[in-house]
């Protein structure tokens, strides 16, 4: 019964992976503070591989029906964690604190906690129906670790003029969270191309680093 746990929520293997990128988030928004934007980026996409195969994890374990809907909050907290208010912290530093960028960052997070919990009322009634997701409705917010870092890059090496083009991302990808466009999940070949993409942008990221130490 629940009424005996001696701690409030769940502490099994199939979380542990989903805490880790939190605090992978959480850490990301203390460099973001400090104005380190290369290592926040890194730990966005640090965040972006943990939340891609928590869900793997956590289908290895039978589950009840309380483990399961602890699962889809405690995920999309993360990721409000994660990918909402790091990247909105993100926009608005590297907007140079601006009125503009305040209002990109404030816009993106609003979207994205929208769309995270949009995303929840969907994800429990397709548990109870035991039917697999074949699409997402609307961008998932996980994205943002792979399209941020992707413009850091290429801003950084073609020299664009990145406050005015992160502030158009942010609106852009904030406005494809909650439009309802049906975007294809992807399965094992897609996320092995995630992936390397995200490698690459991570060896770059790491490459720039060590040559401003």
């Amino acid at each position: 019964m629940e009424d005996n746990k001696r701690l409030c929520g769940y502490y099994n293997y199939t979380v542990v992976l989903t805490y880790l990128g939190m605090l992978v988030g959480f850490t990301g928004i203390t460099f973001i503070m400090d104005g380190k934007i290369r290592q926040a980026i890194i730990c966005l996409m640090v965040a972006g591989i943990c939340d891609m195969f928590d869900g793997t994890i956590a289908a290895t374990k039978q589950r009840n029906k309380r483990e399961k809907r602890f699962g889809i909050q405690i995920d999309s907290l993360s990721d409000l964690i994660c990918f909402g208010a790091l990247p909105a912290l993100f926009t608005y530093q590297i907007g140079q604190k601006s009125y503009p960028a305040f209002l990109a960052g404030c816009f993106y997070v609003l979207c994205a906690m929208i769309r995270l919990a949009y995303f929840n009322v969907l994800e429990e009634e397709r548990q109870e129906e035991c039917d697999r997701r074949p699409c997402y409705f609307g961008l998932p917010v996980t994205t943002s670790a792979l399209i941020l870092p992707a413009f850091f890059v290429l801003a950084r090496h073609f020299r664009w003029n990145g406050n005015i083009i992160f502030l158009l991302v942010a609106v852009l990808i904030g406005v494809a969270f909650i439009l309802p466009i049906k975007i294809k999940k992807p399965y094992f070949v897609g996320k092995i191309g995630i992936l390397f993409t995200g490698v690459v942008e991570f060896f770059i990221l790491l490459l720039d680093l060590g040559m401003e130490i």
